[in-house]
């Protein structure tokens, strides 16, 4: 399992630099204005400051997280962040990126300070949220390319009397302008396996309200939902309740499009590895105005979806060792492994006719 494991990252990799030759062989980029979006679980972003009201113990100086673990997290979390969609836009990366995990304001400030992300002057947006551990969403953006109008934090509301005093991450919506577009971004992190699916069902419920909300003030608003759902494209959190569609053809109104179903079901390629088995928790799925159902080139005259990828590093995958070919993580069973985070990211492409 462990040679399987190696070798398929091994392929994965040589096979990057031809994914994205063979993408722009399909289209000529040359004709569009091309933007990236991405979304990255940070696996426990914290500093090494206690938080009043959280339960942020297991970070703390007495738990061994000290400043030099913290400093590299920083460090090794902005290179990965700087380097998603670098294999179609070398210079621009990504235009925006949704966050989870991240503690605070504070670790944002900190994140964005280091030189891969400073260097393209990426802001963040964020709120407060009630997580019990403190963990929330958060937006990175670059102001070169997305011009942020409204953010505000939508709670998740407990549809069960008996949970009406315990609080989870609430949906970060972004509204702003992209490529002259009316682009709005909601950023979720849906309740944990260990909770029953209902929660996540419930999240999905939610997240669709917000969406159909947005889409009600502009129907022409292009609306990305993206996020650790916790779930896998083919859940029935995402395919029946957000009504997350696996096939473009198949994506009406009230639908959205989901490019990341049959990475899952066809190509059995994840985000994170459990158990023997990959999965795909972190999503990006799209309102029906991002695509262009016929093909047509005057439905290039607005933001459309071009591409997707599962971003991946060899700096972002375990080399040795017992979990050897899965994400490597900053730490797993007591052990520092100065890694990065327990999930891969994703990237999705978008083009707009010059």
């Amino acid at each position: 399992m462990k040679r399987q494991m190696l070798l398929l990252a091994a392929l994965l990799m040589a096979g990057l630099g031809a994914w994205a030759q063979k993408a722009e062989q399909k289209f000529n980029l040359k004709k569009f204005q091309v933007y990236a979006v991405g979304f990255y679980n940070q696996e426990n972003l914290f500093d090494t400051c206690h938080d009043a009201g959280k339960n942020d113990d297991e970070y703390q100086p007495a738990k061994g997280w000290n400043s030099e673990k913290y400093t590299s997290k920083l460090k090794n979390m902005s290179r990965a962040l700087a380097d998603m969609g670098t294999d179609v836009l070398p210079d621009a990366g990504c235009a925006f990126i949704g966050l989870a995990e991240v503690e605070n304001a504070n670790v944002l400030r900190d994140l964005t300070a280091q030189p891969p992300l400073k260097a393209r002057n990426m802001q963040f947006c964020h709120i407060e949220g009630p997580d019990k551990r403190g963990i929330d969403c958060a937006l990175l953006y670059n102001p070169a390319l997305f011009t942020v109008k409204n953010v505000k934090l939508v709670p998740y509301v407990q549809e069960l009397a008996k949970d009406s005093a315990f609080y989870t991450r609430g949906f970060l919506t972004v509204r702003g302008e992209m490529a002259g577009d009316d682009v709005a971004v909601i950023v979720c992190h849906w309740p944990s396996q260990f909770s029953g699916s209902f929660y996540r069902e419930s999240g999905a419920r939610q997240t669709k309200a917000v969406k159909d909300s947005l889409l009600r003030l502009n129907p022409e608003m292009k609306v990305f939902v993206m996020g650790d759902m916790n779930d896998d494209p083919t859940s029935k959190s995402m395919y029946e309740v957000l009504r997350a569609k696996p096939e473009i053809s198949e994506v009406g109104e009230g639908d959205v499009y989901n490019p990341w179903y049959n990475i899952l079901a066809k190509e059995a390629k994840g985000t994170l590895y459990y158990r023997g088995k990959w999965n795909l928790f972190d999503q990006i799925v799209l309102t029906p105005n991002l695509l262009n159902k016929d093909g047509k080139k005057k439905g290039y005259r607005s933001l459309k979806y071009w591409n997707h990828q599962v971003f991946r590093r060899d700096y972002l995958i375990q080399q040795e060792g017992r979990y050897q070919g899965a994400p490597l993580r900053t730490k797993a069973g007591g052990k520092w492994l100065n890694g990065y985070s327990d999930h891969l990211p994703v990237v999705l492409y978008l083009v707009k006719k010059k």
